[in-house]
């Protein structure tokens, strides 16, 4: 029996993850020039420079279909540079800002579970990749950039498992970073080069067996590959592998994360 006048949350504090969901949103829009349009802009300027350098009509061979550059390179940069980039961002600053400025005690002690404080930081990141992803698809669709869905259903499917990934592999590097150095070298030696390395701006099947083997084992390259078959509806990568792979890949990191946060490793010291 709990004392009269104390409240108690039976199930799912609702009320409280959606406080800490809509501070995350708001704390991204107040200074929505660096966090939506700058990445909006870095992106669709990739599309403007490789198709310009390279020529917006020649063709890429994807799993036997001849397809535009600049329409193969198009969803690769909406999920890497538009999506999976800001996901990371936005999930790799909450907890380690706290820790920074000492207001890690609000994230700690309101009544929220351990899954319910991940969902509502995974889903705040999520949700700015899929604006600043928006803003990008909707661009190139005006540039003249062949990006309607072929299968919506992949678009969805690897657009939200890419996202999650990004945000989970964020909250990871937030609760393990102690400065913001920390958080930065993850960005440049981790989830840059695995974004540029992952057929985004070439097909693997023209690699080398050695590189293709690399590509292959990359799990960016199924992300991509699988969001790309969204779009143009042809792959070089096996699609139900890549989607079974990434969910098993956000599973393991959501569980990582879910047991660190509940230690409280690195954050209730």
């Amino acid at each position: 029996m709990t004392a009269p006048g104390v409240p108690v949350i039976r199930s799912v504090n609702w009320e409280g993850l959606y406080t800490l969901y809509v501070k995350e949103v708001r704390r991204f829009f107040k200074v929505h020039l660096q966090t939506i349009w700058a990445p909006a802009i870095t992106t669709l300027l990739f599309l403007i420079v490789f198709t310009l350098a390279t020529g917006a009509r020649r063709a890429v061979m994807v799993g036997g279909v001849a397809v535009p550059f600049a329409d193969f390179i198009a969803p690769g940069l909406i999920i890497s540079q538009g999506m999976m980039g800001p996901a990371f961002a936005n999930a790799s600053f909450s907890l380690l800002a706290g820790k920074m400025q000492g207001t890690i005690v609000d994230y700690l002690m309101p009544p929220l579970s351990t899954a319910e404080l991940l969902a509502a930081l995974v889903a705040g990141a999520m949700t700015r990749a899929f604006i600043v992803g928006a803003i990008v698809w909707l661009a190139m669709a005006a540039y003249g950039v062949g990006v309607w869905p072929y299968h919506p259903w992949a678009v969805l499917w690897f657009g939200f498992l890419g996202s999650a990934l990004l945000s989970f592999l964020g909250v990871l590097t937030s609760i393990w970073a102690d400065k913001f150095d920390h958080a930065a070298a993850v960005t440049n030696f981790v989830v840059v080069p695995l974004g540029l390395l992952s057929g985004t701006f070439y097909s693997v099947d023209r690699l080398a067996p050695a590189f293709r083997a690399i590509s292959h084992a990359n799990p960016f390259f199924y992300m991509i590959s699988g969001f790309r078959y969204g779009f143009l509806g042809t792959s070089d990568s096996p699609i139900l592998v890549g989607g079974v792979a990434v969910l098993l890949l956000d599973t393991g990191l959501a569980i990582l994360c879910y047991v660190l946060l509940a230690r409280g490793w690195k954050i209730k010291n």
